[in-house]
């Protein structure tokens, strides 16, 4: 009898060692995955931002579609002005300025724009884009172009895009975007920083 009781006592510690490894396994998984899948998301979001800076260099306001985006860094040019001699000098010296266009897909593959599949959110299999939006507004008595690009977490989070994974990070919020910009103001931080 003494031995089927130890057995039980056994198995019964293999069991509760099993439950509490369970226990602490899923909020290790859940952070783990959720600052890999961030980081990823934030860094196609910096690539974004770039590209609509680059935009905005060339035509003086933010795109408000990826297409728009896309044609323009193909196919735009960007103004590029060298100054010749010595602006400063105070003798008189000669200053030239030499205006030339480079092509501005040079520029964008040089800043490490990639521009296929820029608008696809990664870990959605190319199913889902991200949220973009630009306008102008009056800011301050001034109209100034504003942009906002940006996706929700949980349509990036996978299974663990869910509400109930809130309880291992009070600050998780899976309807919060994660997004650069903003429509009200000209700014062009992101919400993960």
């Amino acid at each position: 009898m003494r031995t089927i009781f130890s057995l039980l006592f056994l198995v019964l510690a293999f069991v509760l060692a099993f439950l509490l490894y369970k226990s602490i396994e899923e909020p290790i998984a859940f952070n783990a995955e959720r600052a890999t899948r961030t980081d990823v998301v934030s860094s196609k979001l910096e690539m974004i931002r770039d590209a609509q800076d680059l935009y905005r260099d060339i035509t003086g306001e933010y795109a408000a579609t990826f297409d728009t985006l896309k044609e323009v860094l193909t196919d735009g040019k960007l103004l590029s002005i060298r100054v010749v001699g010595d602006a400063d000098a105070v003798d008189g010296g000669i200053v030239t300025y030499d205006t030339t266009y480079i092509a501005a897909r040079d520029t964008a593959a040089g800043l490490g724009i990639v521009l296929e599949d820029m608008e696809i959110v990664p870990f959605t299999d190319g199913k889902v884009k991200f949220d973009i939006a630009a306008k102008q507004i009056e800011y301050q008595s001034t109209n100034v172009p504003v942009v906002q690009v940006g996706i929700r977490q949980s349509a990036f989070m996978g299974e663990f895009g869910d509400k109930k994974y809130q309880r291992y990070d009070q600050s998780y919020d899976p309807s919060k975007p994660i997004k650069f910009g903003d429509l009200s103001k000209p700014t062009l931080s992101g919400s993960w920083q």
